[in-house]
């Protein structure tokens, strides 16, 4: 049977993320697939066993598998009844300009993410922290409380910042703060200058470096190219205005420095999966809810 790309629908548009707790019976097989969106498996009460590439996990009630981005896995229920939470979210739409440096860690250029469920196994009081963050996500979307958006947004980072700091190993990359110290007068010009076309001959002087020690240094420390991340935040740029100011999408173009509408809706779509206008329609559409 052969592998298939699942495609992850998020309930509320205004979170890059799906929570479910699905229930089980008898052995039940779910076949390859995989996502772009990471993935964590919590285990409620029965038992799970997750293949995901050359990795084998079995876990019973309390046990955590976490899934990289991109990564072929399959998993069958052990135990006649399994309750379980599944929860899946887009990595990199949880990260703002104050923590864009840290997506770095965890681009999965040198190990994936899989590798990091040695920590559920040697730190169980890592383990049942991150479990308690996954049910009160959980919660947090079923109730809809107002606020809730925060809540949610805020437990998933707490869950990273418990993978990175419990990284015993350091699959994760480690970040030299001196090397993103070295960046911030490229990050402030960037801010400053969204409008227009950010020229990479001034940011190279900037940093005091040359071109090609500036690509690759800038890919080494972000994590991104430094044309992805130009890209990257002019299009939450955009997003921004779509949602808080009533312009046509031409003069968001010319506002964020996409004069040409190709080049814009090409890099709109590949950061959200839709046209401006989709996108405008959708999230506006759920807020007034």
């Amino acid at each position: 049977m052969e592998a298939y790309k699942e495609k992850v629908e998020y309930e509320n548009p205004l979170l890059s993320l799906k929570i479910f707790r699905p229930q089980r019976y008898d052995d039940v097989f779910i076949s390859w697939h995989y996502h772009r969106e990471v993935e964590l498996l919590l285990v409620v009460g029965g038992e799970l066993h997750v293949l995901i590439e050359d990795e084998q996990h079995h876990i019973g009630p309390g046990g955590i598998v976490l899934i990289g981005s991109n990564q072929l896995h399959c998993d069958r229920a052990v135990t006649r009844e399994l309750d379980y939470y599944v929860l899946q979210f887009d990595l990199d739409k949880f990260f703002d300009p104050s923590t864009m440096p840290y997506l770095r860690y965890f681009n999965e250029t040198q190990h994936p993410l899989s590798r990091l469920n040695y920590i559920f196994r040697e730190q169980p009081e890592v383990r049942a922290e991150i479990a308690e963050c996954v049910t009160r996500i959980f919660d947090e979307a079923a109730a809809k409380s107002i606020g809730y958006e925060l809540a949610v947004n805020i437990l998933l980072k707490r869950i990273l910042l418990l993978l990175l700091r419990n990284d015993n190993r350091r699959m994760l990359e480690e970040l030299d703060s001196f090397d993103l110290q070295r960046l911030k007068p490229v990050f402030d010009y960037v801010e400053a200058n969204l409008t227009g076309r950010i020229q990479v001959d001034r940011v190279c002087k900037l940093a005091n470096m040359s071109y090609y020690y500036f690509v690759k240094f800038f890919k080494k420390t972000v994590g991104l190219s430094f044309t992805e991340y130009v890209n990257f935040r002019k299009i939450k740029w955009a997003e921004r205005i779509l949602l808080t100011e009533d312009r046509s999408i031409s003069e968001i173009g010319e506002m964020i420095g996409i004069p040409n509408m190709a080049h814009f809706y090409k890099m709109f779509k590949k950061y959200n999966d839709c046209s401006p206008k989709a996108y405008q329609k959708r999230m506006l559409s759920w807020s007034r809810k």
